[in-house]
This record gives structure tokens, C-alpha cells and sequence, in this order.
């Protein structure tokens, strides 16, 4: 019962209450299990596989901001219909945030330690390449890289 684009969807009985308030939950269950894979996957240095999920977690994030978002249209309708089923809702969503936090804060972790990683070793690529001379004769490197005979660090985005 994924409401369509054009029309909002309206509840108007409790089987429709039921069934949208199933819909969602489902889809935030879906989305829990790919947050905590791709979380696993970082944790583990798997980045690749972490990576090949982001289409299904973009589809099923998609999906739950549609379906919140009908449940906050048919909010009164769904208290009406089924109050039990808004407070499982309640109470999955609050566990649900529980476990976007934590992904959040995997990934952020995962791009410190990469961006440390990348520092460094520029860091160490310009040592290995700075003039090792003593006096004046020797030029010291810019930040520009002018003066050196290096060249920028390249970086490949692709994993």
C-alpha cells in the first residue's frame, strides 16, 4: 500500500491502518539489517562490500521517508484505527535511531582513520622527496610543491 507520488495516501479504516503501519515497520527492519551489515563490513575493513550495499540502503531509506511520511499525514487515522500499532511503531523507530547512530558513528570513524591515513602518508611521500642538504644552497619545499621536483599525490576515489 506504498502510497503514490501524485496522491498522498489516506487511511480510512483499520485494516489500512494495520497494513501501512506493517509497511513500515518492515522496511525500517530492512534498513536495520543493511545498516548493521555495512557497519560490520567497516568494522572489519571490508569497505567494498560496506559500499556495495548504498543502493539498497538508499532504496529502503527512500522507502522509509515515504512511508514516515504517510504515517505523519494519517497520524489521527492511525490513532484511531491502530493505537497498539503506533506505539510499536514508537518503540521500533527510538531503536531504529539507535542503530543509525552507531552506523553514523562507524563511518565517521572509518573516514578519520582514512583521512589520518591519506595525511600521513603525503606527509611521508614529501619527507622521502624534500632536498636532504645542509646551508643555504637548498631550497625548502612550498606547500604548493613548487620548487620540488614532486608532484601532487594522486588519489584514486574508486575502491
Amino acid at each position: 500500500m506504498a502510497p503514490d507520488r501524485g496522491a498522498p495516501l489516506r487511511i480510512a479504516d483499520r485494516a489500512g491502518a494495520e497494513t501501512l503501519v506493517a509497511e513500515v515497520m518492515g522496511i525500517m527492519q530492512a534498513l536495520e539489517t543493511v545498516l548493521g551489515e555495512e557497519s560490520a563490513h567497516v568494522r572489519a575493513g571490508r569497505l567494498r562490500e560496506g559500499i556495495g550495499l548504498s543502493e539498497r540502503k538508499s532504496a529502503l531509506a527512500a522507502a522509509y521517508f515515504q512511508g514516515a511520511e504517510s504515517a505523519k499525514l494519517n497520524a489521527v487515522a492511525l490513532a484511531r484505527f491502530a493505537p497498539q500499532g503506533v506505539e510499536s511503531l514508537k518503540a521500533a523507530h527510538r531503536r531504529f535511531a539507535q542503530v543509525v547512530e552507531a552506523n553514523q558513528t562507524v563511518l565517521a570513524t572509518a573516514k578519520t582513520v582514512s583521512e589520518g591515513l591519506i595525511k600521513s602518508l603525503a606527509d611521508e611521500i614529501g619527507r622521502a622527496r624534500a632536498p636532504s642538504v645542509y646551508g643555504s644552497p637548498s631550497t625548502s619545499p612550498s606547500p604548493s610543491g613548487s620548487g620540488t621536483r614532486s608532484g601532487p599525490l594522486v588519489l584514486s576515489r574508486s575502491l
